[in-house]
């Protein structure tokens, strides 16, 4: 098995791999995991189906000798997989990785941050969608004061994690805290990302009337602060970034609606399962986790498959989208496949 940047079909390299650790959360974020579809009595994957952390690291292995660089662990919400400062020291033991960050929704980083720390880990993402109560518990599905996940993230900081906060912004829902959520978090140094509310599965009831765009938001925070637009730091990079004047705290914009980003994807994803999706709006994956517990697959063969289905790859669902596509497509489920 040989170094070899792969290409797809529209000429887009393969840099990045979200790796989804586990379908299970402890939130029921509307537009994620809806409490009405994902209910006390939802069946979630057994143990026995998940890849191993093992699998994990050769897959990871086998992914970066096609191009990729970095990492990134999702869910669900990865901190309810057991033990997971353990893969991130097999990951980062891989060469060849340079760069690897957690998504999480943060409640669960009192009991983890230190240990995921001390195992190499340094960048998190961590959603926060109102700092309103009775709305973010509304939003959460749980009840979930915000205090709880502000503790969480200062708690992360101190520890030394650069942090950076999602927040998605539903028109007629939350559009209200993007002044506060700046604030907050201009005031500690921490960059805000708005995130436009997007189609990812077919559960979240989503429609362009309830898409907040970075227009819109951008016009709301220029009313009160002077922002300064930011170079891209690489090729491929989703967020569209500026810097509050006079300052370092930055916020940031992830516009999958407004200003599609596909032709510069680099993003694989696989799924907890191990499917292997090369989209995050597709409609269906590839079994990689069938091909690895085949014994007779060795590691050349596992290259020479999964290059086929990235070099074959020609999705770009953001700039093809319409509300009928969006209505008619069956995608794959945010919660399985990690954002």
């Amino acid at each position: 098995m040989m170094e070899h940047p792969l290409q797809d079909k529209l000429g887009r390299p393969i840099r990045d791999l979200r790796i989804s650790v586990t379908d299970r959360c402890n939130f029921r974020c509307s537009y994620c995991m809806p409490k009405e579809v994902f209910g006390d009595d939802y069946v979630f994957l057994p143990k026995q189906e998940l890849l191993s952390f093992e699998e994990i690291e050769r897959l990871t292995r086998i992914f970066v000798s096609m191009g990729v660089k970095k990492i990134r662990l999702t869910g669900g919400e990865p901190l309810m997989r057991r033990g997971l400062p353990e893969l991130v020291r097999k990951i980062l033991a891989v060469d060849g990785v340079e760069d690897i960050g957690l998504t999480t929704n943060g409640l669960l980083l009192g009991q983890q941050a230190q240990p995921l720390y001390d195992a190499g880990l340094r960048r998190l993402n961590i959603s926060l969608d109102a700092l309103d109560p009775e709305l973010f518990g509304k939003l959460n599905g749980r009840g979930v004061d915000p205090s709880h996940v502000l503790k969480q993230i200062d708690h992360a900081k101190a520890v030394g994690f650069e942090i950076k906060v999602n927040m998605v912004v539903q028109k007629g829902v939350n559009e209200s805290e993007i002044l506060p959520m700046a604030a907050y978090f201009k005031e500690r140094g921490i960059t805000l990302r708005f995130i436009e509310f997007m189609d990812v599965g077919n559960d979240n009831g989503w429609s362009f009337k309830k898409v907040v765009t970075k227009k819109e938001i951008l016009q709301k925070l220029q009313k009160v602060y002077e922002l300064e637009p930011v170079d891209k730091d690489y090729y491929g990079e989703v967020a569209k970034r500026y810097r509050f004047a006079g300052s370092d705290a930055q916020v940031g914009f992830i516009t999958s609606v407004s200003e599609s980003f596909c032709s510069t994807c680099t993003r694989a994803r696989l799924s907890s399962d191990g499917k292997f999706y090369t989209c995050l709006f597709a409609t269906e994956g590839f079994d990689i986790r069938e091909l690895i517990r085949n014994d007779m697959m060795d590691d050349d063969s596992l290259f020479e498959a999964i290059s086929a289905i990235w070099q074959g790859r020609r999705d770009r669902y953001s700039d093809e989208r319409t509300e009928q596509t969006a209505k008619n497509r069956h995608k794959i489920g945010m919660s399985y496949i990690g954002g």
